[in-house]
């Protein structure tokens, strides 16, 4: 979901509770904290030597002790965060994407928010990693190595190395 989007959905319900549901069906806890609003901007090349950039605005969640169970981030106060953060996020076309820890530090993306005045629901979805040179492998369904003559990972199919 982009942020223009997210924040269209916090301003018109700014005293609904947040509840941020995980894909597995999980939940971060209700007394979260949103601790930092990034702009994550990330240069790299993938396998076949493309060049490639990704931008998104990153919230990090962060959960205190459960004495702290009083705490409840409402719409509107999440909006008036965003705000703050105005000035480092250079466009609301930005993808937004909740960072939660749970054994492991984790980025979601956000692929809904669902309810009303009283509650907010942020559905996030998961993100995978992927070959962005499938063409250029050779890699596809039922395939798990280069092709042949792809010259993937700079190397010729079927060389040492080969991805």
């Amino acid at each position: 979901m982009k942020l223009s989007k997210f924040k269209a959905h916090l301003g018109a319900h700014p005293d609904a509770q947040l509840i941020i549901s995980l894909q597995s069906g999980g939940a971060v806890p209700r007394h979260f904290h949103v601790t930092e609003v990034g702009h994550v901007a990330k240069k790299f090349v993938d396998c076949g030597g493309t060049f490639r950039a990704s931008e998104s605005c990153v919230l990090q969640t962060w959960t205190g002790s459960d004495q702290d169970d009083g705490h409840r981030l409402t719409a509107g106060k999440l909006k008036s965060i965003l705000g703050l953060a105005h000035s480092i996020l250079p466009s609301d076309d930005l993808p937004v994407e909740i960072e939660f820890e749970n054994g492991v530090v984790s980025q979601f993306p956000v692929e809904a928010i669902t309810g009303g005045p009283l509650e907010l629901n942020v559905q996030l979805g998961s993100k995978h990693t992927d070959c962005l040179a499938k063409e250029l492998c050779g890699v596809g369904e039922g395939q798990d190595d280069c092709g042949a003559g792809s010259g993937c990972c700079g190397k010729e199919a079927g060389a040492e190395g080969c991805c």
